[in-house]
């Protein structure tokens, strides 16, 4: 047993002051690097060896398991009677509940606790008139209202789902459910609060065994988690439970889980005489980093207020560098991270944060051509997500008609049965045939199979037609006609075009509506949340200077296929860039952070309104603040976005920021510099360059329209006396020159001025 004493001997005055308190409940206010796990288990054992307090009338929950493990491994460390107490995420000790009270609950002892995939299998025995898809929102929705301890039978259940079928449907679930004598996770919450709030007896037991009831990350907690600590505590009773929450409404980011920031924000007055000790000091990052997050997350109208005081000394400023497109962006990033690499820093150090998961394709296919090592936290890397697996093996199937691994990856997807014999059916006839068309060979099985399977080929050979005939253009007239279909199409790539022109990018989205795979995946999105649209979307905007033939298909494949090898050579280093969303960032640091993406539809996202555009602004402030040393955000004037190139305005969070909290790099938005005056009453903004990096980011809009850029950019091919073919990958104006850089067919890659090449390097004409 350690000398409780040494420990609260390296406390500061805030947290010594959370750890003693005692009598009325205890709100800890515990902002980002503040040191809230040492807190919670210095606390556990201090009421153990200095309050008497046995650790069995200790309960203590969380939301992950980690965090439920560090919690008990360094609380039985500090007293190893710890190990008593009931250290527990809040579906383990629902379970262990209803396990004690299991028939109370109408249950099995032995039950086992149903997913989601349960649950959708469940549903579809309990009402057979779904279909799958319908099934499996109805499913979200049932586990959103019991995330609300809401019944088929509740008034308020209009608010989850407005269809009228939704109760009959819910109630018919619940029947099925109750006939096996299991669970799913939302009973884990709403069966023990429905059997404390009906059983005195059992209520008591409760309140009887579990003297100190303390809620790690209470911020993330949802209406039922609530209703569940107000049961156990006795709030109504005024049992003389300890309450103590801890958490930080300024990182309540998960409302789509059903978190509901109420909770810590009313804490107060739902448990009269609270009182509330802020843990202020932060002890990851630098001053500059806190005042960047203080200045954005205090424009939140609705958050119990703190100002975080760094531990760590003032550091440097944010950089906030302003890309002209969003290659430029993840150029720039590669940029940083060699640099520093080159200098003895591990790509380790680095974290590259987004919005969305369809923003990491940009930096994986960077990185893969420089050989810079990344990982993907919380997601495949991009190409083996389902959703593009499914887009490309469709384009895939259009390109060769013989391709078996595509066609059987999307014959039945979405499902329209056509089982595995068939497809055996169908792969045999093309192998006996000349031509082995698998799409020839559906049409001819159609005939003889069943009279579903037969209606459900013949519909997939028509759509696979219709898609030949789109792409397909005879190869002799195509040779000649791909330059200026090229050339259309990549006409004036960094800026917006309503221009008619096809391009592959169009295709894409009409393979991806009309196969159903967009619908399919949007219903998933719905669903769980995820971001598989989004993902689709960014695979078509990465085809958007590819003409719309079956050159263009096989070069955007032939692209692709590139980069899925060098992922498969890459390997998974240990020494590696950290690729990772947002919401998945929560509770992780790093060394040096870029945030990415700070444009308006991007971050916040277009739709973004009120309490939701708050949860967008805190989601920011949790970004800023995993950041220990350095920190960098990027904004591009221009982004591919759903098959277009659009102008991008700089997002309202950095104008909450303010120009003073950054080191601005690149040409400032001239929507930037207004609203940055409009703030602050200024007439005049200057715009602080770092001469190290100001080449990066030069002003090449302003010559569009000279005969250099138009004749020498990204994507024309050209020829070089001594490197022979290649293609321009990037053209941009560094101080007054215009400087290209080419990667020719041997791999190579080099950077000119085309003004004084002119004997040795000439533009290719297809």
């Amino acid at each position: 047993m350690a000398d409780i004493q040494s420990y609260l001997s390296v406390l500061n005055a805030e947290q010594k002051e959370a750890v003693e308190h005692e009598g009325s409940p205890l709100l800890i206010l515990a902002g980002a690097g503040s040191g809230k796990t040492r807190v919670i288990t210095t606390k556990i054992a201090y009421l153990i060896s200095e309050k008497g307090i046995p650790a069995w009338n200790i309960l203590a929950v969380t939301f992950t398991k980690k965090a439920a493990k560090e919690m008990s491994e360094r609380a039985i460390k500090l007293d190893e009677r710890a190990k008593d107490a009931q250290i527990r995420t809040f579906h383990s000790f629902g379970s262990w509940f209803l396990r004690r009270y299991s028939q109370e609950a109408g249950l099995d002892q032995n039950f086992t606790v149903y997913d989601e995939d349960d649950m959708l299998t469940l549903l579809l025995k309990a009402v057979p008139s779904l279909t799958r898809q319908a099934a499996g929102k109805a499913v979200h929705k049932i586990s959103l209202a019991k995330d609300f301890c809401l019944t088929p039978d509740s008034k308020e259940l209009y608010t989850i789902e407005a269809d009228p079928d939704f109760p009959e449907i819910y109630e018919a679930y619940e029947k099925r459910l109750h006939s096996t004598g299991n669970v799913d996770f939302g009973d884990l919450i709403m069966l023990p609060v429905k059997i404390l709030q009906q059983n005195e007896k059992i209520r008591a037991q409760m309140q009887y065994r579990f003297r100190v009831i303390m809620v790690d990350e209470y911020q993330d907690s949802n209406v039922a988690q609530f209703k569940l600590l107000q049961e156990l505590s006795g709030l109504n009773e005024g049992s003389g439970t300890y309450v103590c929450v801890v958490g930080d409404d300024d990182q309540s980011i998960y409302r789509f889980r059903g978190a509901e920031v109420q909770n810590i924000l009313n804490f107060q007055q739902y448990f009269p005489g609270t009182k509330l000790i802020r843990l202020e000091r932060n002890y990851r990052s630098t001053a500059q980093i806190l005042h960047a997050a203080d200045c954005v997350v205090s424009k939140n109208e609705s958050r119990l207020g703190k100002t975080l005081i760094a531990e760590r000394g003032e550091g440097s400023k944010p950089v906030l560098a302003f890309c002209p497109t969003q290659e430029d962006e993840t150029q720039f990033c590669a940029d940083l991270i060699q640099e520093a690499h080159r200098q003895g820093c591990p790509y380790s150090d680095w974290a590259i944060l987004y919005r969305m998961n369809a923003q990491s394709l940009g930096f994986e296919s960077e990185f893969l051509r420089r050989k810079i090592p990344y990982t993907v936290v919380g997601s495949l890397k991009f190409y083996q997500r389902e959703e593009i697996k499914d887009i490309l093996a469709f384009l895939a199937l259009i390109a060769n008609p013989r391709d078996e691994i595509a066609f059987r990856r999307i014959i039945n997807k979405p499902a329209h049965g056509i089982g595995e014999k068939t497809q055996d059916a169908v792969v045999d006839f093309a192998k006996q045939s000349l031509a082995g068309s698998l799409v020839e060979a559906a049409k001819s099985c159609s005939k003889t199979s069943s009279k579903k399977a037969g209606a459900a080929l013949l519909e997939f050979a028509d759509l696979m037609d219709s898609f030949t005939e789109r792409i397909g253009i005879d190869m002799i007239e195509e040779a000649e006609e791909t330059a200026d279909s090229a050339a259309a199409v990549q006409n004036d790539q960094n800026a917006p075009s309503d221009e008619s022109t096809s391009r592959l990018s169009d295709f894409i989205d009409e393979v991806a509506e009309k196969s159903g795979l967009f619908e399919y995946h949007k219903s998933q999105d719905e669903i769980s949340g995820t971001q598989k649209v989004a993902n689709i979307q960014e695979l078509e905007n990465n085809a958007l200077f590819y003409p719309c033939n079956r050159k263009g298909l096989l070069d955007f494949l032939d692209s692709i296929e590139l980069d899925r090898s060098l992922e498969e050579t890459s390997g998974d280093a240990t020494d590696s860039v950290t690729l990772i969303t947002l919401h998945n960032t929560k509770g992780l640091e790093f060394p040096r952070v870029i945030i990415t993406g700070l444009e308006t539809g991007i971050f916040p996202r277009q739709d973004k309104t009120g309490s939701d555009l708050e949860e967008e602004r805190r989601l920011f402030y949790v970004g800023i603040t995993r950041a220990k040393n350095q920190l960098y955000i990027t904004s591009c004037s221009v982004r591919r976005l759903y098959g277009k190139t659009e102008f991008m305005m700089p997002s309202q969070f950095l104008i909450d920021a303010g120009k003073d909290s950054f080191t601005v790099i690149g040409k400032i938005p001239p929507a930037f510099a207004r609203a940055i005056q409009n703030n602050a009453g200024r007439t005049s903004i200057d715009n602080e360059i770092d001469e190290d990096l100001s080449d990066d980011f030069s002003d090449g809009y302003s010559a569009e329209n000279t005969a250099l850029s138009k004749k020498w950019k990204k994507g024309v091919r050209v020829f070089h006396d001594d490197y022979g073919y290649g293609q321009i990958i990037e053209g941009a104006f560094r101080g007054e020159e215009y400087v290209i850089t080419v990667i020719f067919e041997n791999g190579g890659k080099k950077s000119f001025i085309p003004k004084y090449q002119s004997n040795n390097l000439t533009v290719i004409k297809d």
